[in-house]
């Protein structure tokens, strides 16, 4: 589990391909992992003020899935194209005044968890269930700390102060627990069906 070997991930063994190859390999995960990430923003339980997605485990594979450079610029192109408006997110409308709303935390939260996931992965992270966990835990931490911050910051007077655990954390976290299982399960268990010469 270190911290210091650089491996591959997933996306590595797929479509191997250099120079031109590698930047369209490269674009069209891109673009897969934004219509990811937009489809399972819409898949959702309506919750107040912040509904329930399943774009926690789509951050998180794509993470873990694309390394911590490819997942920071797909999610940073994801919440560009939500900033210019675009119906990405979970609401109807987007755009900046979105981000201002009650979820601006959990956004920038999705790009931090990615990058970090990604780099746990590069260091071999998702080879096992335990230390896959482990990269889960953090990635979860990386969502959650700046939106409940901002949440509790910009909503807290509307929301009552004493009430930001329950609308923060305590509406999401087993949610998002149990079905990052899936990922704690699957990519150790992808890694032994592939192989990986270079662990």
């Amino acid at each position: 589990m270190s911290t210091l070997a650089h491996r591959p991930v997933l996306s590595d063994l797929v479509w191997n391909a250099e120079g031109t190859q590698l930047w369209l390999k490269r674009l069209a995960l891109l673009v897969a992992g934004v219509a990811a990430l937009t489809v399972s923003a819409k898949v959702q339980i309506t919750t107040v003020p912040v509904p329930v997605t399943l774009q926690m485990l789509v951050v998180m594979v794509i993470g873990a899935s694309y390394g911590p450079r490819l997942a920071g610029a797909t999610l940073a192109s994801y919440l560009a194209l939500g900033f210019q408006g675009l119906p990405v997110f979970a609401g109807a409308v987007a755009g900046p005044a979105y981000f201002a709303g009650p979820t601006g935390g959990y956004l920038v939260g999705f790009l931090l968890a990615a990058v970090l996931v990604g780099a746990l992965a590069r260091a071999g992270w998702d080879r096992s269930p335990v230390s896959m966990a482990l990269a889960m835990a953090a990635g979860i931490l990386a969502v959650y700390v700046p939106g409940v911050v901002w949440l509790a910051a910009s909503w807290g007077a509307a929301l009552g102060w004493e009430n930001w655990y329950a609308y923060g954390v305590k509406t999401f976290i087993w949610v998002d627990a149990l079905k990052l299982v899936v990922a704690v399960i699957a990519f150790p268990a992808i890694w032994k069906l592939v192989g990986d010469a270079r662990a």
